[in-house]
């Protein structure tokens, strides 16, 4: 798993006007190539008056699937520019549709691959992109004598905390970078002088600043 990566918190669209064309971009987070396409069906669906439907997505955390469709605009002048913009802005798991309800106004190429891009670029902002870094999950189980001390530590190096458990003993889920899982836990056995029971659990995504 990656350490981090660039994303969007959620599904949005936001519309734009180009010489009386109307372009509106849709984006979605997906997991998967089945996701992506299940997103763009349902775009393609809610506009099926709509003049193209052009779409792309990037998948995987090497960008290992990556999908365009012009929707009968000239070849390479709506997907493409769609996934371009997608990877400038180092997005991964990413679903982008630009629909578009033609105008009148011919825009040629060079017009449409701008478009397309600027629809890209507005539905990704109206997405509102993140960045999610990998955590890992160390619990520690201590006595309780330890626990505010402890939870004091944590406190003060802004370790992300998961829930607290209480019974005959204190379980605090930690939640460190993934990078700094051993350190953490070294860390831990020096501050409660090896009296604590400490055990690793998942790998998890969290949204940065959050």
């Amino acid at each position: 798993m990656i350490e981090r990566y660039k994303t969007v918190r959620g599904p949005g669209s936001k519309e734009i006007v180009i010489k009386k064309s109307r372009f509106i971009g849709h984006v979605m987070p997906v997991d998967s190539e089945e996701a992506a396409n299940a997103f763009i069906e349902d775009i393609k669906k809610k506009h099926w008056n709509a003049t193209h439907n052009c779409s792309a997505y990037m998948i995987g955390e090497r960008d290992e699937i990556q999908k365009q469709s012009d929707d009968g605009e000239p070849s390479g002048t709506a997907g493409k520019p769609i996934l371009e913009v997608i990877r400038h802005q180092g997005l991964k798991n990413v679903a982008i549709v630009v629909t578009r309800y033609f105008g009148g106004i011919m825009l040629g190429a060079g017009g449409l691959i701008r478009a397309y891009a600027d629809g890209a670029v507005a539905a990704i902002e109206s997405g509102d992109a993140i960045t999610k870094v990998l955590h890992r999950e160390i619990f520690v189980e201590i006595d309780y004598t330890w626990h505010g001390k402890i939870e004091n530590e944590l406190r003060s190096r802004e370790i992300r905390m998961g829930e607290t458990l209480f019974t005959d003993k204190v379980r605090l889920e930690c939640l460190p970078l993934n990078t700094e899982a051993e350190s953490f836990k070294s860390w831990m056995v020096d501050l409660t002088q090896g009296q604590s029971l400490i055990t690793e659990g998942e790998q998890l995504y969290f949204i940065e600043g959050e």
